[in-house]
């Protein structure tokens, strides 16, 4: 098992000074085993909303879950929408003789029944798969082409981790989304998310994939909502500066997982993935990720002109605007586009990710940044002393 210390010592801050945690991300990422770190699964406090005995349990949850002390595991809480009500209650009592710990994999409606009814009571958490920092730089190669879900990367082979990611697809799709209470046929979600894999790293417009499937553009639009809610796609918005330059004004599309992008692209192996035309955009989109979760900035942004200018990242973090752009080449170079954006936007730093293993100036307030550096957070990339 791979320690995943940073969640596991944030969870337990979170439960120090809040009633309810919800630890939110998607299927099979780990947030149940992390849980089990906290509380063994065996412990009567621990419910597991996928098992008919903890289901039955909690036939009357305000008699399960009055009397128990201590910490609380509710897992899968989106099956249970009625439980937060209940939980609003006993989160209420004083001195609160129990704290929960809700695990989600639907954000949508996690989030709106929490924010209705457990307002001011709950703190959030979203949890991803590995990420580089738990791995190790060495491990980015098999990172990038199998993606952070845990039994994905250790696969004893890459046969073996495809076989498991085109497994989780159909059974998201055939069982979990309808468990959820989100109707919408397999196959032409399927035929969606696999058209989608094609507009990874590219700004949406919902009316070329709606005619390509043969809806109507709302219709190509939720699908994209549902993907993202259940944190298949992340939708980067776009910055709007206070410039006379027309501005790009739709989002950017991502994979959050690369592994599950691979596997609907079609790529098995490390020498497929090197040689697809989505090779650049598929690094972008790891770096992207990589990047969000170690900085964890309080905004994040891309930004582009019509008249070609743009940067693929800008993050305000403590009040400042940062720049980060994401090359995969041996020596990336200052490019015009880049210092449009460091003029136009006012930045205060711009990093230029790159595979290689060197750090060096590009220009006053640019610098190339080693892929490396980003385990680093925030330090790694923008060092203080710069």
């Amino acid at each position: 098992m791979i320690d995943r210390p940073d969640y596991l010592s944030a969870i337990r801050a979170a439960l120090e000074r809040s009633r309810i945690v919800a630890l939110t991300g998607p299927r099979q990422c780990g947030k149940t085993t992390l849980a089990r770190q906290l509380l063994p699964e065996d412990s009567v406090n621990y419910f597991d909303l996928e098992d008919p005995v903890s289901i039955a349990r909690l036939d009357e949850p305000m008699t399960a879950l009055r009397e128990l002390k201590g910490l609380v595991v509710i897992d899968e809480v989106q099956r249970r929408p009625d439980l937060f009500p209940v939980l609003r209650v006993l989160a209420d009592r004083k001195p609160p003789p129990a704290k929960f710990l809700i695990l989600g994999s639907a954000s949508q409606e996690l989030m709106r029944q929490s924010s209705e009814t457990l307002a001011g009571r709950l703190e959030t958490w979203e949890m991803g798969g590995f990420n580089l920092r738990e791995l190790g730089t060495d491990a980015e190669p098999r990172h990038w082409l199998r993606g952070g879900f845990p039994l994905s990367y250790l696969a004893r082979n890459d046969s073996d981790s495809a076989a498991w990611r085109k497994n989780f697809i159909q059974t998201f799709l055939e069982r979990d989304l309808p468990q959820w209470g989100i109707q919408v046929p397999p196959m032409a979600l399927w035929r969606f998310w696999s058209m989608l894999a094609h507009y990874h790293g590219q700004t949406w417009k919902a009316a070329e994939p709606a005619r390509s499937l043969g809806v109507s553009e709302p219709t190509a639009r939720r699908y994209l909502d549902i993907l993202t809610g259940v944190f298949m796609v992340r939708q980067l918005q776009p910055w709007h500066a206070n410039l006379k330059k027309r501005q790009v004004k739709a989002a950017k599309i991502y994979f959050r997982d690369t592994g599950l992008l691979h596997q609907l692209l079609g790529i098995r192996t490390e020498l497929e993935l090197m040689s697809h035309p989505k090779s650049g955009a598929s690094w972008e989109g790891y770096v992207i990720e990589e990047v969000l979760r170690a900085v964890e900035p309080d905004e994040a942004y891309f930004w582009a002109t019509h008249q070609g200018a743009e940067i693929d990242l800008l993050l305000r973090k403590d009040g400042r605007l940062f720049g980060v752009e994401c090359k995969r080449a041996d020596a990336p170079r200052l490019t015009p586009s880049i210092r449009i954006a460091l003029a136009d936007l006012k930045l205060q730093r711009i990093a230029v990710i790159y595979p290689g293993k060197r750090r060096y100036a590009l220009a006053d307030k640019v610098e190339a940044v080693p892929l490396t550096a980003v385990v680093k957070g925030m330090q790694g990339l923008f060092p203080k002393n710069k």
